[in-house]
């Protein structure tokens, strides 16, 4: 009875020593998995036209510069005005005989001279009368004019250096947004003039 007391004494202190030890033999315990990063909120049409107008230059060719510090910069306050009203352009650039230069603009980068005649920026911007937002182009013109390369979708050839080929591989999707973009910056009354034809030439069709 005496040794049974003993044995269960020796069993009952090595217990808590054997728990110890298969406690630490265990693996531990896998980490917690991280939070999920949350979603980015989907972009609106207009969001998504703001981009593709900003990074597919749009401001280059369709808004006038002022001299800033560091050289010619968009004049903003006349956003995608296209090529000021006030600047007369009366005739194609001519250069000289033997010249290796083919082409000219004007300081504001919104007249083209070249071959094809003179060419000069459209006013891009949602105003009623001088603009897209007349009810004479629409969501669908614009779309067949970018896909077709002629103006209005019907008319004459959109000219240099329009890069009409290059957004003719954008998505209808894509060119949605950018036309809805450009329903939303602020209208400026602006009359840009029809392209002058190559010297010489009749004047083309609207």
């Amino acid at each position: 009875m005496r040794r049974f007391l003993k044995t269960r004494a020796g069993w009952l202190a090595a217990a808590p020593l054997a728990l110890a030890v298969t406690a630490c033999s265990q693996p531990p315990p896998p980490p917690a998995a991280a939070p999920a990063t949350p979603a980015a909120p989907a972009q609106s049409p207009a969001e998504r036209g703001k981009v593709l107008v900003t990074v597919g230059g749009c401001n280059d060719c369709h808004t006038t510069k002022k001299l800033g510090p560091n050289g010619p910069e968009p004049d903003m306050s006349k956003m995608l005005a296209g090529h000021p009203e006030e600047i007369k352009v009366a005739a194609p650039y001519k250069p000289a005989a033997g010249s290796v230069w083919a082409y000219a603009t004007t300081d504001t980068l919104t007249a083209w001279s070249g071959p094809w005649g003179v060419s000069f920026a459209a006013n891009l911007t949602p105003d009623k009368n001088t603009g897209l937002g007349g009810g004479v182009w629409s969501e669908e013109t614009f779309l067949k004019a970018l896909k077709t390369g002629k103006h209005m979708g019907t008319s004459r050839d959109i000219l240099p250096p329009m890069p009409w080929p290059w957004y003719s591989q954008l998505s209808d999707e894509d060119l949605k947004a950018i036309w809805a973009y450009l329903q939303t910056i602020p209208a400026v009354a602006n009359h840009v003039p029809d392209p002058l034809p190559p010297a010489g030439a009749p004047p083309a069709a609207k």
